[in-house]
């Protein structure tokens, strides 16, 4: 019975103007990587909020994307923003307390560039908010005029910390990873684990060993041809053996209910 469960996937959208209307987007390569894990449902980011609660009862698994917004300053005491930083209020309140609720309620979590620094936010952290201009860091910044194949290219390695989720996957002690981001992990949240970090020492992904679902953030962007990439394909693997555990532990919950 439980090889027929197919677990569904949340994916969280952006609240953009496209031409003269308000819409709720989200890339194509999120939606696709996130149908390797079950059947993709689309969140929007309303005006008015979502409830999480409700939208966990049916989730099986959620997708935080990336996003070409950043999380606005105000949820981790930071500085004002640069002039024309982009950012996204609905999104934010969509994402940030149904990252809480998720880790509270179990629910399988993959976070991505945006998702990630949401993640660290959500649970307390801090962000650099332009990593280029820091002393001793790289341009982390995609080369704005390169083709989407040079932009979503290696750019540079991570390496990984031992004993923890990354070691469990089998994934190497170093690999090569893409790099399209100015903000980054400041200060770690409480309760999120290092799993890896680039050569300047920047976090790349991270996290949460002893929550009650699998809890993965990263700063990279393993859903481009996610398929090609064994490192990225072990991490959308592991994600999809997390939410079909969790579709299955549900429906026994609803039987006995």
């Amino acid at each position: 019975m439980s090889a027929n469960v197919v677990p569904l996937i949340g994916v969280s959208a952006c609240r953009q103007q496209v031409g003269k209307n308000a819409s709720h987007t989200v890339g194509d390569k999120y939606v696709e990587a996130a149908g390797y894990a079950g059947i993709p449902l689309i969140l929007p980011a309303r005006d008015v909020g979502s409830d999480p609660l409700a939208l966990l009862s049916i989730l099986n698994g959620i997708v935080f994307t990336g996003s070409p917004s950043n999380v606005e300053p105000h949820h981790y005491n930071g500085a004002a923003s640069v002039a024309g930083t982009r950012h996204d209020q609905a999104r934010d309140r969509l994402t940030l307390p149904l990252l809480r609720a998720a880790i509270a309620a179990g629910v399988p979590v993959l976070c991505i560039c945006r998702g990630f620094q949401e993640l660290n936010v959500a649970l307390g952290g801090s962000l650099h908010q332009r990593v280029q201009e820091l002393p001793g860091y790289l341009d982390h910044r995609e080369p704005q005029d390169a083709p989407l194949e040079e932009q979503y290219g290696p750019r540079h390695l991570v390496r990984t910390e031992a004993g923890g989720l990354f070691e469990r996957f089998g994934l190497p002690e170093q690999f090569e990873v893409n790099s399209l981001h100015s903000q980054g992990i400041d200060r770690l949240a409480s309760g999120l684990r290092v799993e890896a970090r680039a050569p300047d020492g920047l976090i790349e992904a991270v996290s949460m060993l002893d929550a009650p679902g699998l809890v993965l953030g990263v700063q990279w962007h393993p859903e481009w041809r996610f398929a090609e990439n064994p490192v990225s394909l072990r991490l959308f693997k592991a994600f999809r053996e997390a939410c079909k555990a969790h579709a299955v532990r549900e429906v026994s919950r609803q039987k006995t209910v």
